[in-house]
């Protein structure tokens, strides 16, 4: 049976697969559909998207991997990004007025609502040495 180190970083994968295909689908029109902001060039959200896709396939490389050779983003790592990604959208909902539909901010602040939850998880289970951390 799988650690709950690893449980958290399968969810924290999953996670962020589903924003980097969002991202990645930006030039379709998915964010207009889903009431979010748009952008004049799709070059940033595109590059972005790819990056936090590459981020949720590291997380299931770090998952599936029984190596110590091939590794990919540890929990700690994940735990960061999570702050950032979600702190930095937090800090923009609080502070702009985003003139998007309400479906737009609830799916906003549902992504930053469940990203820093997800993070605060992550990081409290570490240091209440619950996540069964292996030795390196």
């Amino acid at each position: 049976m799988k650690s709950s180190r690893s449980f958290l970083i399968f969810v924290d994968a999953i996670i962020n697969l589903v924003i980097g295909v969002v991202l990645l689908l930006f030039p379709l029109g998915l964010p207009g559909w889903l009431g979010l902001p748009g952008s004049a060039e799709p070059f940033y959200p595109l590059i972005l998207g790819a990056v936090i896709f590459g981020i949720g396939l590291a997380l299931i490389l770090e998952f599936i991997s029984d190596s110590k050779n091939w590794r990919g983003l540890g929990l700690e790592g994940a735990i960061t990004i999570n702050f950032c990604g979600g702190g930095m959208l937090l800090i923009w909902l609080i502070f702009t007025n985003m003139n998007i539909p309400f479906r737009g901010l609830f799916i906003l602040w549902t992504i930053a609502i469940v990203v820093l939850a997800v993070g605060m998880i992550e990081l409290l289970m570490t240091f209440s040495g619950k996540t069964n951390k292996q030795a390196s």
